[in-house]
């Protein structure tokens, strides 16, 4: 009889490490990095293949260890139920049912998962050959229980093959705000990678220079002081339009400039602008801004007007328009600087903003880590607009979005300053 019980107490052992096996297996399985098994299965490494194989098919494999661990987690309960009945009687029972679940708990369920998610990784690598076995063996019993579940669910209208999953996209963006609040992500990088996964969202007209911001010259003026405003401009391609600012005929790059003076000795009476300009490239403002990326590349052109539905000029795009969504803004020994501010923001001392009304909404969110909507407008001018219904003079104030805009000046019919304060900086001032 000792000898019974004794076999029976190391059968139940057993069971619980194989109850520990199954637990962990299934919280590596399901936590390990996709990602990361992607690389190393590229890289030649079997088990991970095997775990992409396994966790496509993931109701397969919990069904499996979930099955396979409910046994001997069964199997270890009775066992120990009748040696301690054997011991103790009827008592047994409740002394069973106190160790079983303690042992349970503690050694089966706790231990193995914590392990497992503090290397989801290795730890799924280790297993995975004794799981995708399980797998196999309780294939039968698996499908018949998704049946059965799949069955109670279309009786709820509910239906398991159409469980909705977040986009890929997401998932990134998810991961880098996570990691940016847990300190492991700084904000320039998660700026950097948010910028790329955006450019998706974004069209022409999000990265445009509007018309009342380019910088563009009449080709009709005198050549001696169209070639000194060309030389004295900080941007190397400039617009040329023929006496109306819409009507644009060509651009003209400063190097061609340059190469039509050296060859004319300096005179630039002997200049023909109409000569070395080239032909302006015209896009529609609802072009997505990855497909015009592409085209840049393609075209090795770093500039293109856009047009509105009417074809009317909208503004101008750059390559550089649009690889500051991704990096931030960019500067060069050319660009001027904002006497007031960097970018045209400048911070006061009870925690207000004075900032350029014509700054890009994405540009500021971008800067002070805030989240202003930019669906309705581009620009801070725009939502200043848009919460007021009308065209604000000086002084005027309105709140939106859990911000107070006052308007601090207008240029003609054009909102040209604002100060933003926070609403929660502005009950605390």
């Amino acid at each position: 009889m000792t000898t019974t019980l004794w076999l029976t107490s190391a059968g139940i052992i057993v069971l619980l490490a194989m109850s520990f096996f199954f637990s962990g297996s299934e919280t590596a399985l399901t936590a390990a990095s996709r990602a990361r098994m992607h690389q190393l299965a590229r890289n030649g490494d079997n088990r991970a293949v095997l775990v992409e194989t396994l966790t496509r098919e993931k109701e397969r494999l919990i069904g499996a260890l979930l099955l396979g661990n409910n046994i001997v987690n069964i199997l270890a309960s009775t066992l120990a139920a009748s040696v301690l009945i054997a011991v103790f009687g009827e008592a047994g029972i409740a002394y069973a049912t106190i160790a079983m679940t303690a042992a349970v708990v503690i050694f089966s369920e706790v231990l193995p998962k914590t392990l497992a998610l503090m290397r989801p990784d290795s730890f799924a690598l280790a297993v995975v050959p004794v799981v995708r076995v399980v797998v196999v063996f309780f294939a039968p019993v698996t499908l018949a229980v998704q049946a059965v579940v799949n069955s109670i669910l279309r009786l709820f209208g509910l239906d398991a093959t159409n469980a909705s999953a977040i986009s890929g996209h997401d998932e990134i963006r998810g991961t880098l705000d996570l990691l940016h609040s847990e300190g492991e992500v700084v904000k320039d990088d998660r700026d950097m990678l948010g910028g790329l996964l955006d450019l998706k969202d974004l069209v022409v007209s999000d990265v445009m220079v509007h018309r009342t911001q380019m910088t563009a010259f009449d080709v009709t003026r005198p050549v001696n002081e169209l070639v000194r405003d060309v030389l004295d401009c900080a941007y190397t391609r400039m617009p040329l339009y023929e006496n109306e600012s819409d009507n644009i005929v060509g651009v003209l790059h400063a190097k061609d400039v340059l190469r039509a003076l050296m060859d004319a000795n300096g005179d630039t009476s002997q200049v023909d602008v109409r000569k070395i300009m080239t032909k302006p490239w015209f896009i529609p403002q609802s072009t997505p801004v990855q497909v015009q990326l592409s085209a840049f590349l393609k075209r090795h052109a770093h500039m293109a007007l856009v047009l509105d539905e009417y074809g009317v000029l909208e503004g101008l795009v750059t390559l550089e328009d649009i690889i500051e969504e991704i990096v931030g803004d960019i500067s060069d020994e050319h660009d001027e600087p904002d006497d007031e501010a960097v970018f045209g923001i400048h911070k006061n001392g009870d925690g207000s903003y004075d900032i350029d009304a014509s700054i890009a909404i994405r540009d500021i969110n971008r800067l002070l880590d805030w989240s202003l909507p930019d669906d309705t407008a581009n620009t801070v001018a725009g939502i200043v607009i848009t919460a007021a219904k009308l065209i604000p003079e000086p002084g005027h104030e309105v709140s939106a979005h859990g911000f107070r805009f006052l308007v601090l000046e207008r240029d003609r019919q054009r909102v040209s300053k604002v100060r933003i304060v926070p609403l929660e900086a502005a009950k605390t001032s």
